[in-house]
C-alpha cells in the first residue's frame, strides 16, 4: 500500500488530501474562498493569493488530520490544467517544492481526470469503458471511454458550460455564487413546466451542447415580466431555469447510451451534485439497462481527494513528472 499527498487549485478552493492506493481519503480539506461573492464569479488574481494565504496551513491540517507525516508520504500529486493559470500555479509550484524536499514521485494530474475518478473513491471497482458525462463550472464533455487513455470526445459544449450557465443565470436573478446549488435548492417549490426556456442543439445525432441561448432567453424573459409576478413565480423560473440545463445533459447522454450500449454511465464533476441531474439520469439509465455511478456529494466539487484518486494509477504505472512540470490552462478531457 502506498500513500498520496494531493493537492487542487484550479480555481477558487484550496484543497489538500491524503489518500490510499486502496482509495481510502484520510483527510480531504478544503478552503473555500467566500471572497469572490461580492463580485458574482471568481476573480483570478485574488484566487492566486488566497492559494498562496491557505496552502502551506491546509497542507499541515491534513497530515494531522490523516495522522500521516511527510516522512510517511509516497508521492505527491497535483492538478495541472485545465484551470486558472495563476491558481494553478500556485499549488504546482507547492507541490513541486514538497516533492523535492521529500524526495518523493511528483505526479501530474489532469482536473477532469480527477472529477472521473472521483467516482472511483466510493466504487474502487469502477473500470472502463464507460460512458462519462463531465459536467462543471467550466466544462461540458460527453466522453466515451474504451480505456483510460483510448477516448473519443462525442460531445461538448460551443458557448457556456452547464455549471457556468448556472451562475450566469444566478445573477440574472440576483442570487449568489455559486449559483448552481442555490437554483437547485429554491428549484425544489417550483414547476419545472412553469416556463419552457429553450434546448440547443436539438438536431438528431447532435452530442454538442449550449447554454448560452438560455441565458439570453431567460434575461429577456425576466425584462418582459414585472417585478410582482417574478417574485410571485421566483421558485417556478428558477425550476424552469433548471430543467431546461439537466434536460438537456440527460436526454443527449441517455440517447447516446440507448445508441452505443455502454453498461455504465458515470458523471462526474460540480454539476453531478445536482439533485434534478442525479434523479432524471437515474430514472433513464435503467430503462436501457446502463448502470450509472455519481461522486458522493463530498467530492462533485474541485477537491485535492479527487486528484490523488486519479494518481494512484499513474503511480502504478510508474507515470511520472520531473521538476521541469508547468501548469497550462488548456480546457477539456483531451488533454489529459
Amino acid at each position: 500500500m502506498f500513500k498520496i499527498l494531493a493537492f487542487e487549485t484550479s480555481c477558487d478552493d484550496t484543497s489538500v488530501a491524503v489518500i490510499d492506493s486502496n482509495y481510502k481519503v484520510y483527510a480531504n480539506l478544503i478552503s473555500s474562498q467566500i471572497a469572490h461573492e461580492d463580485f458574482g464569479g471568481v476573480v483570478p488574481e485574488l484566487a492566486s493569493r488566497l492559494h498562496l494565504k491557505n496552502i502551506m496551513q491546509l497542507t499541515q491540517a491534513a497530515l494531522d488530520k490523516a495522522k500521516t507525516t511527510f516522512e510517511e508520504i509516497d508521492a505527491v500529486a497535483v492538478s495541472v490544467n485545465p484551470g486558472l493559470i495563476g491558481a494553478l500555479l500556485v499549488g504546482v509550484s507547492f507541490a513541486k517544492s514538497i516533492a523535492y524536499s521529500l524526495g518523493k514521485p511528483l505526479i501530474a494530474v489532469n482536473h477532469m481526470l480527477g472529477h472521473i475518478y472521483a467516482n472511483k473513491i466510493d466504487h474502487p471497482e469502477l473500470e472502463p469503458p464507460y460512458l462519462a458525462l463531465v459536467v462543471s463550472g467550466g466544462h461540458t464533455e460527453l466522453v466515451d471511454f474504451k480505456s483510460i487513455d483510448d477516448f473519443e470526445i462525442i460531445g461538448r459544449t460551443r458557448d457556456d458550460a452547464s455549471g457556468e450557465a448556472f451562475d450566469k443565470i444566478a445573477k440574472l436573478l440576483g442570487l449568489g455564487y455559486p449559483g448552481g446549488p442555490i437554483i437547485d435548492d429554491m428549484a425544489k417549490a417550483g414547476n419545472p413546466d412553469f416556463v419552457k426556456f429553450p434546448r440547443a442543439l436539438k438536431q438528431k445525432d447532435n452530442f454538442d451542447f449550449s447554454f448560452s441561448g438560455l441565458k439570453t432567453s431567460v434575461r429577456n424573459y425576466l425584462l418582459s415580466k414585472d417585478k410582482k409576478f417574478i417574485k410571485k413565480h421566483f421558485a417556478d423560473i428558477t425550476a424552469s431555469v433548471q430543467m431546461a440545463i439537466v434536460d438537456s445533459l440527460v436526454k443527449k447522454t441517455i440517447y447516446y447510451a440507448r445508441k452505443k450500449r455502454p453498461k455504465t454511465i458515470i458523471v462526474a464533476g460540480g454539476v453531478s451534485a445536482n439533485s434534478l441531474l442525479r434523479e432524471m439520469i437515474k430514472k433513464e439509465a435503467p430503462k436501457i439497462n446502463v448502470e450509472v455511478y455519481f461522486p458522493a456529494l463530498e467530492y462533485c466539487m474541485d477537491n485535492a481527494a479527487m486528484i490523488g484518486a486519479a494518481a494512484v494509477d499513474k503511480y502504478k504505472r510508474k507515470e511520472f513528472a520531473d521538476l521541469s512540470l508547468n501548469a497550462f490552462s488548456k480546457k477539456g478531457v483531451r488533454f489529459i
